[in-house]
């Protein structure tokens, strides 16, 4: 079996579980094409909002419900200076890809805490997402190749960035939401869960029983369960179907199913 996962403890858990192989890529988010498209890999690390367009457009993919990566997001939303959130109407917004999980995240937030309406904002794209079937909607301007986002932003050319690791060093980045961790937390009380970024995928191909034997290792080192995962995938979806990055519903419930067909197993035994 083949393993790809970004975290070191998690990948080694992983590996002995099922007795198998690490397939090390960097950055992880770099193996969601060679894994939904070729079968590179029979458990895979993906960004949500990634799985759930992949299940969206039928790809052999299903949710093994682990959190690999879970974090705060009002802090990536980000500016030179002084401009605070409310600024953002009528501004230029870069986000690497329309469809990266972290920009879903933000951009549902400025929508329900901030009231922006997303189609007064100026948004501009500097990648294409994991799934050639996807593409931005009309709204979106695209960047020439090559040009990346940290570089535009750093050079004034875009108001704001939503940056999560690409973060550059500079004193002059600010976040655009006060005190964002802050409310970060309080988002997250409210919510009853923290913003998931990066779960687990299976090829449907893949060994049941080694799969498994995955799930309950990593259950002890990450957050597990399709209770755990309910929350916080059902509110992503939501916010990436309202944004156009899904092109149907996706239901928490129709993953679970997903799940459950492929291992042989009732929902209880992932909860």
């Amino acid at each position: 079996m083949k393993i790809i996962l970004g975290n070191d403890a998690l990948a080694a858990t992983a590996v002995e579980a099922a007795g198998g192989e690490r397939l090390d890529i960097r950055p992880v988010h770099k193996a969601s094409r060679g894994f939904l498209d070729e079968g590179t890999a029979e458990v895979c690390e993906l960004a949500i909002v990634t799985l759930l367009q992949a299940v969206a457009y039928d790809k052999p993919v299903a949710l093994l419900p682990i959190a690999a990566l879970e974090r705060h997001q009002h802090q990536t939303l980000v500016t030179l200076g002084d401009a605070g959130v409310e600024g953002v109407r009528g501004r230029t917004v870069g986000v690497r890809s329309w469809s990266q999980t972290t920009g879903v995240w933000v951009r549902g937030f400025l929508t329900e805490q901030y009231g922006v309406d997303l189609s007064e904002v100026d948004w501009i794209t500097y990648e294409d997402g994991h799934l050639p079937e996807y593409t931005d909607p009309s709204w979106v301007r695209r960047t020439p190749e090559g040009v990346k986002l940290p570089t535009e932003f750093l050079a004034g050319s875009v108001d704001y960035g939503i940056l999560g690791n690409e973060l550059p060093a500079d004193d002059r980045i600010r976040t655009a939401i006060p005190d964002a961790l802050a409310v970060a937390e309080k988002w997250s009380a409210r919510k009853g869960f923290m913003p998931v970024n990066h779960v687990v995928a299976v090829n449907p191909k893949a060994d049941a029983k080694a799969v498994l034997a995955v799930y309950d290792a990593l259950a002890a080192q990450a957050p597990a369960g399709f209770d755990a995962l309910r929350g916080p995938v059902t509110e992503v979806a939501r916010y990436a179907r309202e944004q156009q990055v899904l092109p149907r519903d996706v239901s928490f419930d129709e993953l679970v199913d997903r799940t459950c067909s492929v291992l042989g197993v009732s929902a209880s035994r992932l909860s």
